[in-house]
């Protein structure tokens, strides 16, 4: 084994949206094949490579503790030294992401075991957190924590409206909400999802597909004052939500983009509108380890105060991938677990 490497058992994978994106081929331009899916893992150390006795906090490293660990970045390029934005480094290598024909070859969570290189963020899983939420954590969870630390947080009684009901939407209403917001307002489907917003700490939810885009503006401007939310917070990923998110912004506020892919199609924006209403948009891809270590925090406080559980729908083996990948993409299913152990 490489000297600071690392290999786990696999305890838990989550699926995330973007491996329904892989799995439908919206990233072919880009992506090379054969992979091993799965970016959001939990798992137990089996072996540590020399010179790995410590965690990324400083926590003893042993066999058997359950660790999340972030992406490899490089830690040698302009975007990781000088930019200081790891997320961007040119070099890095990503889990669910990476050929898996090149070493070391299991770089995915849909596998028995991962392996995680000396380059990559490792932290120990709170004993309170369960390895399903752990999963779920390291790439929702921990993209909000880094989206909201790039807008500034929120600020105490600040209007918020999140776009968007799922895991991204979700995670992003409940730091709203723990954050001070005043008012979270929540906008998504279906009913189901936006009833655990409000469980999740939304003081408002408005159906999409009951709600049409003219009400909800009008909805929002009634409840501030006619000015509109300090934030909004795209997480639903579909681009129509971005110019909606510029109509339903107050002057002066700030757009947060977390859930538009890579690949989604052009929208049309009146082009003096961001100057004329004073507005900061702000991007945001991925995470890095002080994201991954603050969003495990997050949830082992807030564990007893919202049921977290609720995320996590039905849970399948290695041999069942592509009944819950489809049962995802069909949105009867809100965070399927994988057990590829169980």
């Amino acid at each position: 084994m490489i000297p600071g490497a690392i290999l786990v058992k696999v305890e838990s994978a989550t699926i995330c949206g973007t491996d329904v994106h892989q799995w439908r081929g919206d990233y072919s331009s880009f992506l090379r094949l054969p992979i091993i899916q799965g970016h959001e893992i939990a798992g137990q150390v089996i072996a540590i490579g020399k010179g790995r006795e410590q965690d990324t906090v400083g926590n003893r490293l042993a066999e058997g503790d359950r660790i999340s660990w972030t992406y490899a970045f490089c830690n040698n390029c302009y975007y990781c030294r000088v930019a200081r934005e790891p997320t961007l480094c040119e070099r890095g290598r990503m889990y669910g992401w990476s050929l898996s024909e090149e070493f070391p070859h299991l770089m995915g969570g849909y596998s028995e075991y991962a392996y995680v290189l000396p380059e990559c963020g490792v932290i120990k899983i709170p004993d309170a957190v369960p390895s399903s939420l752990a999963a779920a954590s390291s790439c929702s969870l921990r993209t909000v924590v880094h989206g909201l630390e790039r807008i500034g947080g929120i600020a105490t009684q600040e209007t918020v409206v999140v776009q968007g009901a799922g895991p991204v939407g979700l995670w992003s209403t409940v730091m709203a909400a723990e954050a001070g917001a005043g008012q979270v307002i929540t906008i998504g489907a279906p009913a189901a999802r936006l009833e655990l917003a409000s469980e999740w700490g939304a003081t408002k939810t408005i159906d999409l597909t009951q709600v049409s885009e003219t009400d909800r503006l009008a909805m929002v401007m009634e409840l501030t004052h006619g000015r509109g939310a300090d934030v909004v917070i795209e997480a639903a990923g579909v681009p129509a939500a971005l110019p909606e998110a510029i109509g339903l912004v107050r002057r002066g506020g700030r757009i947060l983009v977390m859930g538009l892919a890579a690949n989604a199609s052009p929208v049309t924006i009146a082009a003096g509108v961001i100057a004329t209403k004073h507005l900061r948009v702000t991007g945001i891809v991925s995470a890095y380890f002080p994201h991954y270590h603050r969003a495990l925090l997050f949830l082992k406080s807030n564990l007893h105060k919202y049921p977290f559980h609720k995320l996590i729908s039905n849970t399948y083996s290695l041999d069942h991938i592509t009944e819950a990948i489809e049962s995802m993409a069909s949105m009867r299913e809100l965070k399927p677990l994988v057990v590829p152990n169980g």
